[in-house]
């Protein structure tokens, strides 16, 4: 048996250490180069510095996008990055992962001019790669402590906003989560290509290093602490629960040996100190359309595998990879075929040997099977067909929409003190920008709910003494 075989799958064609030592620094080097000084300088000046700019308009977390870009412009990067940090506490990691060419970029007026908007993305980049560098230093000072106590459950995008401005105001937080280390999808969920020289962890560093947030890591809700107690010994509580169950795709029968999450291989992948000791299927099969199943499918060719095929139920136009995605996925060697269902695995002695599909048509009453069936050989088998909310630690008692906790415009579930945000509730972008806006949006009601609890104390106090 192979002995670098995950989950027990002994196939000649998955093995560890198909690159030369020296391929798997090319292969996982950052994905984008980033902007020297001149550069940066050359870019910021073909701004316009719109006013009511569109850009900033775009911006899930109300950046100041011309405002930071004046700066870079002027070479004051730490003001730039003062101005982006303020707005979004998770800047540096979005200005990697954020689809800017369907927000600010796409909203830029340069792009309606020439068809070439201004690298917001990178020069967002530059001005927080700079801060960091540059040892990042206190931008924020803490208030004096109020003696009112949050607990943060979910130590993502939004529970890590959250917890950082409930901290800067004074509040004490104490943040649980489920993993070893803080950051959520930006720790485990993303390419390396995307993320790496460990920045993620990085970032969060800094974030926490702004006092006051007690971090509790491998702290499940449910199991090591219940919401109703956490209810009772806090004056608020914040869920940044993210999307933890996945989406089933057994297919009808028991998945064979060399079926998997994509986002298992992902999470494994990113925390790897070694790639050289990761296995990879010689014959790749990811069933999937989002961004989880391109980052999978091109670590898989990345890590040495001959074919990789993403695999999609519908056309290219419906897949939540943008466009840029997939042709940079193609551009990666993976092939990507459309319009096919996944249908049965094909198996022997329990070991996976590809997958049949679906050959999959739009008509007047949505998606059919037009009979058409083929099989593509696998070794291993990545599924990215989403995730899902899993209720069962917060128990019955939250109300819940489509499957996500509902909540109010101020991030407030049904139950009172409790506030949520991130992917765990409905209506969101599924982005981290967007869970980033979610948690500023509950840090600001949980603060101004506190505000009001404290007043009505000093006043009975007051009254008490009168």
């Amino acid at each position: 048996m192979n002995k670098h075989a995950p989950l027990g799958i002994d196939l000649a064609g998955v093995q560890a250490g198909r690159l030369a030592p020296a391929d798997y620094a090319r292969e996982f080097a950052d994905c984008e180069t980033p902007l020297t000084a001149h550069q940066a300088v050359t870019e910021a000046d073909r701004c316009h510095y719109c006013y009511d700019a569109p850009c900033s308009q775009a911006c899930p977390a109300d950046i100041d996008v011309p405002g930071f870009i004046h700066r870079v412009a002027q070479n004051n990067t730490r003001g730039a990055a003062e101005l982006i940090l303020t707005a979004n506490v998770l800047g540096g990691i979005c200005s990697r992962v954020c689809p800017t060419e369907n927000l600010c970029q796409q909203a830029c007026v340069r792009n309606a001019q020439d068809g070439k908007p201004l690298n917001i993305a990178l020069l967002q980049r530059f001005a927080t790669d700079q801060f960091f560098a540059d040892g990042g230093k206190p931008l924020f000072v803490r208030a004096p402590a109020t003696g009112k106590r949050v607990a943060v459950v979910g130590a993502g995008p939004a529970g890590l906003t959250v917890a950082h401005q409930l901290a800067v105001a004074g509040h004490d937080v104490d943040m649980f989560d489920a993993s070893p280390k803080a950051g959520g999808l930006n720790e485990y969920g993303l390419a390396r290509y995307k993320v790496g020289e460990n920045f993620a962890s990085k970032e969060v560093a800094w974030l926490l290093s702004v006092g006051g947030i007690h971090f509790h890591p491998q702290t499940r809700l449910g199991q090591d602490v219940q919401l109703n107690t956490l209810r009772e010994e806090y004056d608020a509580v914040f869920l940044g629960l993210g999307l933890a169950a996945v989406n089933d795709a057994s297919l009808g029968s028991a998945e064979p040996a060399g079926v998997m999450d994509a986002v298992d291989f992902i999470a494994r992948l990113r925390q790897s100190t070694d790639l050289r000791q990761l296995p990879v299927g010689r014959n790749v099969v990811v069933i999937g359309g989002g961004m989880t199943a391109i980052d999978a499918a091109v670590q898989a060719k990345k890590l040495g595998a001959r074919d990789v095929t993403l695999v999609y139920r519908r056309g290219a136009d419906a897949m939540k990879a943008s466009p840029k995605e997939q042709a940079f996925a193609k551009d990666n060697g993976v092939t990507l075929r459309y319009w096919s269902a996944p249908l049965a695995y094909q198996q022997q002695n329990n070991q996976v040997t590809g997958v049949t599909f679906s050959v999959m048509a739009q008509s007047d009453t949505g998606l059919v099977d037009t009979g058409e069936r083929y099989t593509l050989a696998a070794d291993w088998v990545l599924k990215a067909i989403g995730q899902a909310y899993d209720p069962a630690p917060a128990g019955t008692a939250i109300t819940l929409k489509q499957g996500r906790i509902l909540i109010n415009e101020q991030g407030q579930t049904s139950l009172p003190g409790v506030w949520a945000g991130g992917d765990c509730c409905f209506g969101g972008l599924d982005l981290t920008v967007d869970a980033v806006r979610q948690g500023k949006i509950a840090a600001g009601s949980i603060a101004q709910a506190l505000s009001v609890a404290t007043s009505h104390a000093d006043f009975a106090g007051e009254h008490a003494h009168g």
